[in-house]
């Protein structure tokens, strides 16, 4: 059985990871680096609290057979550019790297469509950014998921994306050309990249877009 490495375990789609690998008997750990104690309670949960200004200080338990990325945040919350690069960028990618130099073999990685490092669009140049660097680490396998606007219950309200995840719902129920815009559910990219985890894959990078991650 593997041990499965999470960040961002508190985060919308990173919440379903963790809970789905819990319950999938492949996996005998699940260990999960957060700044606060998840809600939950689990003989095979294993959780670290950890300052992510800090990675040098616990990169040591980066251990395990797959790293699921998930970790982000929104422009409004972090309260700059700057420190949203931070979390979006800087933190997943030393956590990726310190990863990779300990042999965890696999990295699932959560992006976004449209990303772009050529992109004039701060947060999809950012995602680009990060989707170039990982590809550059030294891992077995790495599945980029490039998901469109996410659907599911979050701990703090968002009156611009509800709007505009109905706006895409109409939109691309009337403009089959637009499919891959269709908004889709944070539990089901979670549970694609946990099947996509356990099939055998030859290509070493795997990017998926979003009509993609529904056929998984």
């Amino acid at each position: 059985m593997k041990t499965a490495i999470v960040i961002g375990a508190t985060g919308l789609v990173g919440s379903f990871i963790t809970l789905k690998l819990l319950d999938d008997k492949r996996y005998e750990k699940v260990k999960v680096f957060v700044r606060n104690p998840l809600e939950i309670r689990h003989q095979k949960l294993e959780e670290y609290l950890v300052d992510f200004d800090k990675v040098d200080l616990w990169k040591f338990n980066l251990i395990g057979d797959e790293l699921y990325s998930a970790l982000g945040t929104t422009l409004k919350k972090a309260g700059n550019k700057e420190a949203q690069y931070k979390v979006d960028y800087t933190y997943q990618y030393q956590i990726a790297k310190a990863a990779s130099e300990n042999g965890v073999k696999k990295i699932l990685l959560v992006s976004s469509l449209g990303a772009d490092y050529k992109s004039s669009n701060f947060y999809l140049r950012m995602k680009g950014n990060l989707d170039e660097k990982i590809q550059q680490l030294n891992f077995e396998s790495i599945q980029i998921f490039r998901p469109s606007i996410l659907v599911g219950l979050r701990s703090e309200k968002r009156l611009s994306e509800s709007i505009a995840i109905k706006i895409a719902g109409t939109i691309t129920k009337l403009i089959p050309a637009f499919k891959k815009y269709k908004p889709i559910k944070a539990s089901l990219v979670a549970e694609a990249m946990i099947k996509s985890a356990n099939q055998i894959i030859l290509d070493k990078i795997k990017i998926y877009p979003s009509e993609k991650i529904f056929d998984i």
